[in-house]
Parts: structure tokens; sequence; C-alpha cells
């Protein structure tokens, strides 16, 4: 016995990636406490400091300036696509060469992957489907418009589509269990943004039959029709129960069975976390669906995914809009007991990278801006570094502390503020203290307000008195309340520090004039800072 370990020891040492593969760490997973979320790790609770790649830009050819822009990002997760065209180019004959190449490389990087499935649905059309699907229109329909009118989006209503989406995808995820022991693959997006623009359900004779039929029981549960807003009672046909929004509620219900079942057969397979993204709509007027993508699972009927996909672990909204209230709208309507907020793709803007912080202080799970790479045009590339430094800023103190923000963000201990587009001052309540935050440059008797609204500070409350800082374009002062109230106070200790394998390490203690202001300020870089404060 003692000769065949020594043979299996020996063995491991000398066949490279054998002990690895031996030893194999625990499948990703979503916990859930108390009405907040983790990610788990290697065991240990995860923050995505991610990126997306362009949508054709996950082929070898391609991956070069990908992983430029990774380093510059310095991301610790990538998120790319899997195109179904590729991975079965004929019926039953699958080719993962691809997934091996994302495989190999993100290892030698050492950065985790999300693999978006370009399936049935991509935006809302069906345009990574493999070539001989879109050769045969009869087999694979898409939506028919109400005018009788074609529409390009894939009909929710074809069971020979899903039949092959279920096996393409249960086929990956088969392949994915054997070729990534080491866990590389984190996360898994099932298709791309589903629904369907320029028609707000399928109008064939299939889907119609289906409408005037009456609502599943799944949605006819009170919990469920309080969130949809209406009556508690209701039962009948999809027009009885949900009056106007009928069409758009029975799309959605349609289009998210049709994927629950592609999830439900992948997670048979290999149960990673999945998600799907939300193409959305503007969280403030409840606008109806002609005026958006119907079908996907936007704020308003995240009760029916919720529904139809069990499987689904969680539904994450792609953020393209702008201003502050509508953007902290979206982040509040996706962050639920029951839905662990993840922003997958967040627009390229300098402006979005402040978000970072109200995911965290959310208990969210990442955060992703969207085409990190020059998409194959050399020329665009220093505009891209430019737009990247953003949030490569942030990425870099954070990832010092990545573990400890993502297990104080499952604790709740973290709380944030982002700048609002009117540079308001805010406040953040931590018991006995208050923070009062200012966006821009503060001295003695003067305050300089940013010209942008970039500006974000969060604020770890470590115990009563104690509370770690990150933040930039920002100053900060406290104020007693509480027990504190109309006490005399003063910082018994500001520290500027770093993170280093949990530990923080002070480089200065600042006083003078960079606390004499009241308190600090936080410049365009982003930087650390570990306060405790006296009562006096």
């Amino acid at each position: 016995m003692k000769i065949t370990r020594n043979l299996l020891l020996g063995l491991c040492l000398m066949i490279p990636g054998l002990n690895s593969l031996a030893q194999t760490t625990a499948v990703p997973s979503l916990i859930h406490k108390n009405g907040r979320h983790a990610l788990l790790v290697d065991g240990k609770p995860f923050l995505m400091l991610g990126g997306q790649a362009h949508n054709s830009s996950a082929w070898p050819g391609m991956m070069p300036q990908v992983w430029q822009a990774a380093k510059l990002l310095h991301l610790n997760t990538l998120e790319v696509p899997l195109y179904w065209e590729q991975i079965e180019p004929a019926p039953g004959k699958f080719d993962f060469s691809v997934v091996d190449t994302l495989l190999k490389q993100a290892r030698i990087h050492k950065v985790r992957l999300v693999f978006l499935w370009f399936g049935t649905w991509k935006n809302g059309s069906n345009h990574y489907m493999p070539e001989w699907m879109k050769q045969d229109a009869a087999k694979y329909p898409n939506v028919v418009g109400k005018k009788n009118n074609p529409i390009d989006s894939p009909s929710p209503h074809a069971a020979a589509t899903l039949d092959a989406d279920v096996k393409a995808f249960s086929a990956v995820m088969r392949y994915l269990k054997k070729a990534d022991a080491a866990r590389t693959v984190i996360m898994v997006q099932v298709e791309n943004e589903p629904g369907t623009w320029d028609s707000v359900r399928d109008y064939s004779p299939v889907a119609q039959q289906l409408f005037e039929q009456q609502v599943p029981a799944a949605l006819l549960k009170p919990e469920v029709l309080k969130q949809l807003n209406t009556d508690l009672n209701a039962k009948g046909t999809w027009k009885q129960v949900f009056g106007d929004r009928a069409d758009e509620y029975f799309h959605a219900w349609s289009v998210a069975s049709f994927i629950g079942k592609v999830a439900a057969a992948g997670k048979a397979e290999y149960p990673l976390p999945f998600y799907v993204n939300a193409a959305l709509r503007d969280p403030l007027t409840n606008p109806m669906a002609n005026t958006y993508e119907s079908g996907g699972p936007t704020d308003n009927v995240i009760a029916i995914w919720k529904a139809a996909a069990p499987a689904m672990d969680l539904l994450a909204p792609d953020i393209y809009l702008s201003g502050s209230e509508r953007v902290l709208k979206v982040m509040e309507l996706y962050n639920r007991p029951d839905n662990a907020l993840f922003v997958p793709e967040a627009g390229l803007l300098p402006e979005n990278a402040k978000y970072l912080y109200d995911v965290i202080a959310k208990g969210g799970i990442g955060f992703s801006p969207f085409g990190i790479d020059a998409n194959g045009q050399a020329a665009a590339t220093a505009k891209v570094a430019e737009r990247l430094s953003v949030y490569g800023r942030e990425y870099e103190v954070a990832a010092t502390m990545m573990r400890e923000l993502a297990q104080w963000a499952f604790e709740g201990k973290i709380k944030a503020v982002v700048e609002h587009d009117d540079h308001a001052e805010q406040s953040i309540d931590l018991g006995d203290w208050t923070a009062v935050v200012t966006f821009g440059q503060q001295s003695v008797g003067r305050f300089q307000p940013n010209e942008k609204p970039f500006g974000a500070l969060m604020v770890v409350q470590l115990a009563k008195d104690k509370f770690l800082l990150n933040g930039a374009l920002t100053h900060v002062t406290f104020k007693p309340a509480g027990s504190n109230t109309a006490k005399a106070w003063q910082y018994l200790k500001v520290e500027e520090g770093t993170y280093q394998n949990g530990v923080f390490k002070p480089l200065r203690i600042l006083n003078g004039d960079e606390t004499d202001s009241g308190g600090p300020n936080f410049g365009t870089e982003p930087k650390v800072l570990m306060v405790t404060l006296v009562k006096r």
C-alpha cells in the first residue's frame, strides 16, 4: 500500500495537471442568508471584478487583445461568449476546441471565467443558431407579428428549437464538467438578453391557441399576483387575468419556460450557478412593452421568471441606462431576497465605474463593464485603454481585499454612496456616527466640487467606532449620532494603507492638513483608509 501511495504521489509530481485534477475544489455555488447572497468560489465568498469581451472577440485569434485589456483592467473574472454556431456546426457534432483554448488561457492568466451561452437568443434574435437551423425556418420558426409580419426573433413555442438547445447546452455543460476540474468557470449565462423586439409576443396560430388557454397555476399564487399588481383572486385566460399586460406576461412566461428547461437540463449535467441577463426598460415610468424588449426578465416580470424558470439562480440587469436615479433604481429592483444582485454588463463609460460601490454595498456578487477589448480595431486601442483606466484604478484597489469585501458584503457590513447627477451631499447612518459625504475636494475654507458626477465612497463598519473607507473624488467627515449625539469627538487615528493577504498594512498616518478640514479627501486615485473615531 505504501508503494502504491508513493507511486501515485510521484505521478502527480511528474505529470503536469494531474495533481490539480486529482484534488478538485468545490463546485462554485450561491448561498443565501437573511436576504443576502454570496458566490462561493473555492469554498469562500468571491467578488467578481469582471469585464466582458465584445460579442465576436472570443475566437482564438482575437483573444490576445482581450487578455491585454484584462490586464489593464486588473479584473479577476472574464466574461466570454460560447457560440452555438461554432460548437455544433452539424447536428449532434460538437467542437469544444474554443472551450479548451479559453480554459487554458484563463489559467495561464490566473483569471476566472463566466461563459455566455449565445444559443437560441442573442439580443432578442436567433443569429447565433447554427447554419443548419437557420436554413430550416419551418422547423425552427421565428415569432409572427400581430399583422402576420415576420419578426427577427425565435419563437419560444418551437419544440424543435427547444430540443436542439437543450441537447447542445447539455453537451456543453457535460464537457465543461469533465474539462474544468480546476473550476476556472464559475458561472454561466444562459442565452443573452432574451425576448423580442418589434412585437410584444408571438401571434402565430400555435402561440394564439396557448394564449387563449387558462393562466398556469404557478402564476395564480397570491404572492406572485401581488408582485404583478393583479387581483389576488384572479383566474381565467391571460386576457381575463392580466388585462392590458396579458400579451407581455404571456410572452415572458413563454420565454422563461423555454430557457428554464434549457437551464434545468444543463444543471443536471453540471450544477454551476446560472443566470440570464435583461435588456432593461425605464424603471421609473412603467412603460408598455412595445417600447422595450418584451419577454425578457425586465423588472416588472421578475416574479414570472422566478415561477417559470426555477433552475435559473438569478436575473441580472445590463446597465445601459443613463442618469443616477434610473441606475440606482434598477439596482434596488434586482436586489431581492430571492435574487442576488449582479451586473454582468455596464456601458464602458467613466460615470458607470462608481456603481461598483453600490453593487458591493447591496451585497452584490459582481460587476462588469462591457466591451473591454478594441474589437479588432487597432486604432481604438488607446481610446479603450483610457476608458478602462477608471475601472482599472477601482479594481486594482478592490482586488487586494476582494475576499474580505465579499465576506463583509454578505454580512451586511458595507454601506456606500455614489454621486448623483445633482452632486448633492449624502449621509451614511453608522449607528453612533453619521458619515457626511460631499463630492469634491475640501480644504480649509474652500470646497471644489466635481465637474462630473463620478464620486463614490464605501464604508465598512469593523467595530462600533472603527471603519474602513474606500473611495474616490469625495470628502468625508463624521458627526456624532445615536448615543454619541451632541458629544465632542475627534479622529483617534486615520491610517492610509493597503490590504495584503487579508491584513491591513498601514502606509502612513494622516493628520494635519490631510484631516483638518473635517476629514480626509479621496482624489482621482482610489485609496483605502482605516479610520478610528473617539468621543471626548
